[in-house]
C-alpha cells in the first residue's frame, strides 16, 4: 500500500508548511513532499531533465575551480589546517548554486528517485530513465565547463596547472576498494542532505545544511561522481601524470557507490523507518 494511503489523505503542500517557521516537519511530512516531487521530476519531459542536468553540472565546476585558487595560492597547501578549511568550504559553491537553483542532480536523486519505487508509485523503468537523464546531462555539463576553464585559465592568472594535478590525484591514487567505499559514504551523505534540505523551511538553514554537508565531503576528499568528475577533468587535462583508466575507474566506482549510499543508507532505511511508524 503507497505510503499516502497509510499516512491518509495528504494535505496540500501550503496546509502542510503553514504555521511557526520554527515547526518542526514530521517525517511523514518529509516523505510525502519527497514523494511528491520526485513524482514530478520523474514526469518531466526528457529535454527538461536533460537540461537541468547540463545546468547542474555546469554550476557544480565552481566549486572545483574555486579550490584550484585557493590551492594556487595557499602557501601550505594539502596537509594544512587552514587550507583544508578554505578547500572544503569553496567546494561547497557549486552545490549550493545546483541545489538551491533547483537543477537535478544525480547523486540527489539516488534518494530522492528511489523512495516512490519502493513506494510502489514508479518503476524501476521510470527510475532508470531518470538517473540516465540528469547523470548524462550532469556528466556533459562538468566537461563543458572544464574546457572553457582551460580555455580561459592562462589568463586568469590566479590558478596553475599544479593545483588541478593535485586535486585529481587525491581522487584518483586511491586503490579500487576504496573509490567504491567512498563513494558509497559521498553518497550516504548526498542523500541525507538530500531528505535534511526537504525538511529545511528557510532559505538560510538550506544553505548551512549544504554547507555543513558538502564541506564534509570536501574536508574528508571523498569521491563524489558530478563534482569529481570536474575535479579529475581538470587533472586529465592538464597533466601527463593522471590517464584515461584513471578517470573511466574513478568515475565507474564513485558513481556506483553514491547509487548504494543513497538508496540503501538514508532512502531504504529513512522509508522504511517513516513507514512503520505510521502503521
Amino acid at each position: 500500500m503507497p505510503a499516502a494511503a497509510r499516512f491518509g489523505r495528504r494535505r496540500p503542500v501550503t496546509d502542510r508548511l503553514s504555521g511557526s517557521a520554527t515547526e518542526q516537519t514530521s517525517s511523514q511530512t518529509i516523505l510525502e513532499s519527497i514523494l511528491d516531487s520526485a513524482l514530478h521530476e520523474m514526469n518531466r519531459e526528457r529535454s527538461g531533465l536533460l537540461l537541468s542536468g547540463l545546468s547542474a553540472g555546469l554550476d557544480i565546476g565552481f566549486g572545483p575551480l574555486m579550490m584550484g585558487v585557493v590551492l594556487t595560492l595557499s602557501p601550505q597547501g594539502f596537509g594544512d589546517l587552514t587550507t583544508e578549511l578554505l578547500l572544503a568550504s569553496v567546494y561547497s559553491i557549486g552545490f549550493m548554486f545546483v541545489i538551491l537553483g533547483r537543477s537535478e542532480l544525480f547523486t540527489e536523486h539516488t534518494t530522492l528517485a528511489v523512495i516512490p519505487v519502493l513506494d510502489g508509485q514508479a518503476s524501476l523503468g521510470q527510475l532508470g530513465r531518470l538517473w540516465g537523464l540528469v547523470y548524462v546531462g550532469n556528466l556533459v555539463g562538468g566537461l563543458v565547463f572544464t574546457l572553457l576553464t582551460i580555455l580561459l585559465m592562462p589568463e586568469l592568472g590566479v590558478i596553475s596547472p599544479t593545483a588541478f594535478e593535485t586535486i585529481a590525484m587525491k581522487l584518483v591514487s586511491h586503490d579500487l576498494p576504496w573509490l567504491f567505499v567512498g563513494g558509497l559514504f559521498a553518497g550516504w551523505l548526498m542523500g541525507l542532505l538530500a531528505w535534511l534540505i526537504t525538511a529545511a523551511q528557510e532559505t538560510t538553514s538550506r544553505l548551512i545544511l549544504v554547507w555543513v554537508v558538502t564541506g564534509t565531503i570536501g574536508l574528508l576528499h571523498l569521491p563524489h561522481s558530478i563534482a569529481g568528475n570536474v575535479e579529475v577533468l581538470f587533472g586529465l587535462f592538464v597533466s601527463p601524470a593522471i590517464s584515461l583508466a584513471d578517470y573511466v575507474g574513478f568515475l565507474a566506482l564513485a558513481t556506483v557507490g553514491n547509487a548504494f549510499g543513497g538508496a540503501i543508507f538514508v532512502a531504504l532505511l529513512k522509508y522504511g523507518h517513516v513507514v512503520r511508524g505510521a502503521n
